[in-house]
């Protein structure tokens, strides 16, 4: 069952309702995005009505959820209940829980572990799946490890190392936390590709400390991993909100594709990215206090400015003008190199859709070879080997053996590997091909 993401309930309970029944005709999921680690500052009262919040921890957004202070069974057992509501009442599949690393709780039994077995039993009480999804920036394996080996049971997590260490080795961008991934782009996404996570226990530059914990590659498999190349956060979360496709060509946005549609992660695509749309994804806000506002549209500048953009250049978030812009252009669709792009998506989702070896969950049997200078990668799972060429000039890649056959080549002419077993790779082009 391919998902549909959803933000928000547009139209009210029973316009959800045919909204979910309507995917689920059309053999879709719909996965619903819940924040369970910060409430909006305007019109929030709730601290007015019980402990649903404490100061024992602080959050960059103010004072923390009660998780584990006094009080904090209540307040679990609320969003407990509106979790499974969502999932039961309104017969949404799965949801993509918002930054948990965010929440503090210091329980011996934490509120993912008891969110992840109340999901469970619904699950088995309605006959029927159901499934979470975690934002996580802990790069610990234990987060979606089964309960009963000790973890907390989350059935899938992003995976913003690999976004990370495919962002900079596509753009060759540097600041922030991408400078950990900067110094061997093209090692770090080998490294992602085989291992999940690129810190696994390694020192973080960006957080100036150790971080993360080994992905047991034996025992875990490639599907608890959600793999992109680009989402809502890390495009809006950009000063003016630009896409991959506003600085690289369509044949590395190709790659990039590849990468994604044939990696052992589960793939995730944000919407327009399958035709490279070149309109903006930029941070909007409607936000009736004016005060708040104010103080948004300030914060954003000086973030920004920080590093290294003008102010005048940051998108002001409460302007109409700044919404309107990243709206999806869907003409673009019918015209290339857009027209292209899009094909590429679609004959690279068939694929996955119909050769075992793409959709195999062994992390293990991920083999990898790269060159950094020359910025090829190749990949074999299975009988098929993924070739991406991200220098801009032709490379020459070993495969170790002949008689391997073409099954899907990119943006140029790619012949099939010589006698020597060797193949010749375009520029910014990819090759999936396969033991002939």
């Amino acid at each position: 069952m391919a998902p549909w993401a959803v933000h928000e309930p547009y139209g009210g309970p029973e316009a959800l309702k045919r909204f979910t029944d309507a995917a689920h005709g059309l053999g879709m999921g719909v996965v619903l995005d819940v924040v369970h680690n910060h409430l909006g500052p305007s019109g929030n009262h709730l601290p007015s009505f019980g402990p649903y919040f404490t100061d024992t921890h602080h959050t960059p957004w103010g004072a923390a959820v009660n998780l584990d202070a006094p009080g904090s069974d209540e307040v679990r057992a609320y969003f407990l209940g509106s979790a499974l509501a969502w999932l039961r009442d309104y017969r949404i599949d799965g949801l993509r829980l918002d930054a948990v690393h965010a929440l503090a709780d210091t329980r011996a039994l934490t509120f993912l572990e008891e969110l992840s077995a109340a999901v469970d039993e619904l699950a088995k009480e309605q006959g029927r799946q159901h499934f979470l999804i975690a934002e996580s920036d802990l790069a610990d394996p234990r987060m979606t490890t089964p309960r009963t080996l000790g973890g907390l049971g989350v059935h899938a997590q992003w995976n913003d190392d690999f976004h990370h260490a495919l962002h900079t080795a596509l753009t060759g961008e540097s600041q922030g936390y991408y400078g950990d991934f900067a110094r061997a782009p093209m090692a770090a996404l080998a490294k992602t590709l085989t291992r999940v996570f690129f810190h696994d226990g390694t020192y973080s530059s960006f957080r100036g400390r150790h971080h993360g914990r080994p992905v047991d590659r034996e025992r875990t498999s490639a599907h608890r991993f959600l793999g992109y190349a680009q989402t809502h956060d890390q495009i809006g979360n950009r000063a003016l909100g630009d896409r991959l496709s506003a600085s690289l060509s369509p044949g590395l946005l190709a790659c990039a594709a590849t990468l994604v549609l044939t990696g052992p992660s589960v793939p995730m695509l944000f919407m327009g990215e399958e035709w490279g749309a070149s309109t903006p994804w930029m941070y909007f806000t409607d936000h009736t206090d004016p005060e708040l506002a104010e103080a948004v549209r300030r914060g954003r500048k000086r973030e920004f400015a920080a590093h290294g953009w003008s102010e005048d250049e940051v998108p002001d978030p409460q302007e109409a003008a700044t919404r309107d812009r990243s709206v999806l252009d869907r003409s673009e669709r019918e015209r290339d190199p857009h027209k292209r792009l899009l094909a590429w998506h679609r004959q690279l989702i068939a694929l996955r859709r119909t050769l075992p070896d793409l959709t195999d969950p062994d992390l293990a049997g991920v083999k990898v070879a790269f060159d950094e200078e020359a910025r090829w990668l190749v990949f074999r799972r299975g009988d098929l080997r993924v070739a991406v060429n991200l220098g801009g000039e032709p490379a020459v890649i070993p495969l170790g053996s002949n008689g391997r056959d073409r099954v899907l080549a990119s943006w140029d002419p790619v012949d099939a590997p010589a006698a020597d077993g060797l193949l010749r790779l375009p520029g910014e082009s990819a090759i999936v091909l396969t033991d002939g």
